[in-house]
């Protein structure tokens, strides 16, 4: 059992237990969250005070070098990490996603700072713009360091990934940052900046740790911080309108829980390989985290004709996955984060199963393999099937689990008019054969999604996933999907910095920019 701890102002403060944080697999404390208050005036002063000059003395360069050399570093310890990570739930697949998909992230924005300035932490918008008919006077628009400090609120799926996605593009742009986990998996986090501490390769004051509560943090920032949350929709919206961020401006981006769907277009037939991909795309993202991920398939859309093929195929696989333990080679699917998590779904697969049939799942005779499991959080794939879909809960109540609801449609405007019931999503994909359908449906759906896979045969052997949010690409997405964008390659570092025009001569411009006269 280990106390945990924050880190603060460059020294680590908890001694007194609080919450006990159990594992996903057994019900065992594997941690204490600690009683500790926390001086959020001091973080955000040594913040300031320590950490922006100490990274403004370096370059965009300089620091794209430390996080290679960061990444090398806990790719190196990554095994004490995964010891962990079996405790949230997660499988060895699960883990990989999670913590190197976390290293490779700090890699993929060590490699984007390529395109960055040499030197120096103005980065030019060009090109300049003659203002009047001589030429003597000219605008332009260049990104500055905001002289603030970062707060990051992440969610429980994904400890280690979650933090540096998004401490990745705010070192780059010059911002210290406080890191606030969720407290039911904070014990894997914890671990994460520890090792990073050990590294001795960032600046003092660049990242600090908050295990609990935010406390009065929101209500300290200013006009040169920024907000970014993970977590649902209902929390974000909470947190969106705390009175100072509103009465200062301060920029707050929200990426939420969404009710993502995946359509199957009518061209495709059971005896096509895109429909076994079909099949194959919505298990897994059911099953993978055991379907916690803000980007999992909740909504399976497919033609009528098709709905009971696609839910024989479904029940077919979903029988096959294996259930249990973690720690063991023939597990496919792990537990969920927490009891309380696993109860919660329990809560909305009973409204989801209103108006709807259980294809796979229900819990009867469910029994998940391995020692020892019977206090831990597993859950039972679940699928279910709204034949009349148009007015279903599932457009409205996501269960943050092994879940989703099949839904089938007359017509490929019903699937989209369906798609877009879900008021805003992360991520879809359509499986089809048709370049036609894909012309005619991807711009319909992209008006509400943020990333959009179209999945064929062709694509398939090197697609990445419905589910995989990569460093090169947005993630992140209108309406319920909180309405904010992260990753996307070099558009979150601007994201992160204050873009500013300036007027002048050429010759002054140049000087500023560094680009020349």
């Amino acid at each position: 059992m280990t106390q945990l701890q924050s880190y603060i102002a460059g020294r680590w403060i908890g001694s007194e237990p609080a919450q006990a944080l159990r594992s996903a697999i057994d019900g065992t404390v594997v941690a204490h969250s600690h009683a500790d208050a926390i001086d959020f005036g001091e973080a955000l002063d040594h913040a300031r005070r320590v950490g922006m000059p100490a990274m403004l003395k370096t370059d965009f360069q300089q620091r794209a070098g430390m996080l290679k050399s960061l990444a090398k570093f806990l790719g190196e310890r990554k095994e004490e990490m995964y010891a962990l990570s079996f405790h949230t739930g997660a499988t060895r697949t699960d883990g990989w996603v999670d913590i190197e998909g976390g290293t490779g992230t700090l890699f993929a924005y060590a490699s984007m700072a390529k395109e960055l300035p040499k030197t120096g932490n103005v980065w030019h918008e060009g090109p300049q713009m003659p203002l009047g008919k001589t030429g003597a006077f000219a605008g332009t628009h260049v990104l500055v360091p905001r002289g603030g400090v970062a707060v990051h609120i992440n969610a429980f799926n994904f400890p280690v990934w979650g933090l540096l996605e998004k401490f990745a593009p705010t070192f780059l742009a010059g911002m210290p940052c406080i890191g606030k986990p969720a407290t039911a998996t904070s014990f894997l986090t914890e671990k994460l900046v520890r090792l990073i501490n050990e590294s001795g390769i960032l600046p003092e004051g660049a990242l600090q740790l908050v295990i609990g509560g935010t406390g009065d943090l929101l209500d300290r920032l200013d006009v040169r911080d920024v907000v970014t949350f993970t977590g649902s929709a209902d929390t974000a919206a909470k947190l969106r309108v705390t009175p100072n961020l509103v009465k200062h401006s301060i920029p707050f981006n929200a990426e939420a829980d969404s009710l993502n769907c995946a359509i199957l277009a009518p061209d495709v037939t059971p005896d096509d390989e895109e429909f076994d991909l079909f099949v194959k795309e919505v298990a897994r993202e059911m099953t993978q985290k055991a379907g916690q991920k803000c980007t999992a398939i909740r909504r399976a859309i497919v033609p009528a004709d098709r709905i009971d093929a696609v839910a024989a195929r479904l029940k077919e696989r979903l029988a096959k996955t294996t259930v249990g333990d973690p720690r063991l080679d023939n597990v496919r699917m792990g537990a969920l984060a927490s009891k309380s998590q696993q109860a919660d779904v329990a809560d909305r697969v009973a409204t989801l199963s209103q108006g709807a049939e259980i294809v796979f799942g229900g819990g009867a005779g469910f029994a998940p393999v391995g020692e020892g499991v019977a206090e831990g959080a597993f859950f039972q794939p679940t699928l279910l099937l709204a034949r009349d879909p148009r007015n279903h809960a599932a457009h409205d109540v996501e269960a943050f689990g092994p879940v989703s609801t099949l839904m089938p449609y007359d017509g490929i405007e019903e699937a989209v008019a369906l798609a877009a019931k879900g008021q805003g999503s992360l991520a879809g994909t359509l499986v089809t054969q048709s370049t036609d359908v894909a012309a005619q449906v991807i711009p319909q759906l992209a008006a509400l999604h943020g990333r959009l896979q179209i999945l064929d045969r062709a694509a398939a052997p090197e697609a990445t996933g419905h589910g995989s949010a990569l460093p090169y690409l947005k993630h992140g997405g209108p309406g319920r999907a909180g309405g904010g964008e992260e990753l996307g390659g070099l558009r979150a570092v601007k994201h992160l910095m204050q873009r500013a025009a300036l007027q002048g001569s050429p010759a002054m411009l140049g000087a500023v920019t560094g680009d020349g006269a």
